[in-house]
């Protein structure tokens, strides 16, 4: 039987693959039209931004034909595959674009739908069709989700031209605190001290030290600085920079969002993972807030929802822990 991508067919008559494609590591999940896991597979970092578009692509593909393999079934009996890809963006490039197109064609896949990283997060949390997504990691971004799509942003310029409240920003800022300090002859605080203990510059000669933490600081990739994140998380001191942090994202997310909406916020990201999302969790008291689950779960169910209806079967958390 043939069935077209988005056509309701029977659950117990087919299967979807959901993937998710970060930066650091790829999965796919096989799923049943009754949301049992079938199969699981892994590969490595899959954001063509960040990686080869060629290895990003191969990647992908490997953990698709894990997952497929481990459930013992073909690919091209998949009734729908939905990857949710961290860098999507570039597959506005058709060159791009037709390299992906030769996997998916090569692994047999019948048909793929492409979704950015942040709107499976946003489908890994909630059924909901609507709401809004949080994303901060090393860098930020909103996005307001309108019938499981990302129709709106707010951010994710990237750490030249915003990504505030990311890990980047955080790390930025615990360095510019600690050059404040040391040239505007202040007390050392706890997280200037963890700075210069990071990167190995000794604080005995401020003048020195100040020059030393310029140094190295722009001596590798500027996304490196977010490295200095936990720093700022952790130090007693580092409060304002937290709190400063968390206004910043809220202040994103509540500009995807209509006067009065009343729909889900879901966070997603490392740095909402720990004292900046707590922040962020206070203000949005008396929103409907919930933390990503797990992305390939939501590429996965979003993938069943196009195959198999809107009453789909999410996939369950716990069958990936088995």
């Amino acid at each position: 039987m043939t069935v077209e991508f988005g056509d309701p067919v029977p659950a117990r008559q087919g299967f979807v693959v959901g993937v998710d494609a970060g930066g650091s590591s790829t999965r796919a999940l096989a799923v049943a039209g009754d949301g049992a896991v079938l199969g699981r597979g892994g590969a490595g970092g899959a954001n063509p931004n960040s990686h080869p578009v060629e290895l990003a692509a191969a990647r992908i593909g490997e953990a698709i034909t894990a997952a497929v393999t481990a459930a013992g079934i073909e690919p091209q009996a998949a009734n729908a595959c939905v990857i949710g890809m961290a860098g999507s963006s570039k597959l506005t490039d058709p060159t791009v674009a037709a390299l992906f197109d030769d996997t998916w064609r090569t692994l047999g896949l019948p048909r793929v739908l492409v979704l950015s990283d942040a709107e499976v997060a946003f489908a890994s949390a909630t059924s909901a069709p609507d709401g809004t997504v949080l994303v901060a990691g090393t860098g930020s971004i909103a996005g307001r989700i309108r019938h499981h799509r990302m129709v709106a942003t707010s951010g994710g310029y990237g750490w030249l031209l915003g990504d505030e409240g990311s890990a980047f920003w955080l790390g930025r800022e615990a360095v510019r605190r600690t050059l404040d300090e040391l040239s505007g002859g202040k007390d050392l605080g706890a997280l200037s001290r963890s700075v210069l203990a990071e990167t190995g510059v000794d604080p005995g000669d401020r003048l020195q030290a100040w020059r030393g933490l310029i140094t190295v600081a722009n001596s590798e990739p500027p996304i490196r600085l977010a490295r200095f994140a936990p720093l700022a998380t952790a130090a007693p001191d580092g409060d304002p920079i937290v709190e400063r942090a968390a206004t910043l994202l809220v202040d994103l997310a509540m500009a995807t969002r209509d006067q009065g909406e009343s729909t889900p916020v879901v966070l997603c990201g490392s740095v909402l993972a720990g004292p900046v999302g707590a922040r962020v969790r206070e203000k949005l008291a008396g929103h409907e807030v919930h933390t990503s689950a797990d992305g390939v779960i939501g590429a996965a169910w979003l993938a069943a929802v196009e195959a198999f209806g809107r009453k789909a079967v999410r996939p369950e958390a716990k069958d990936l822990m088995n």
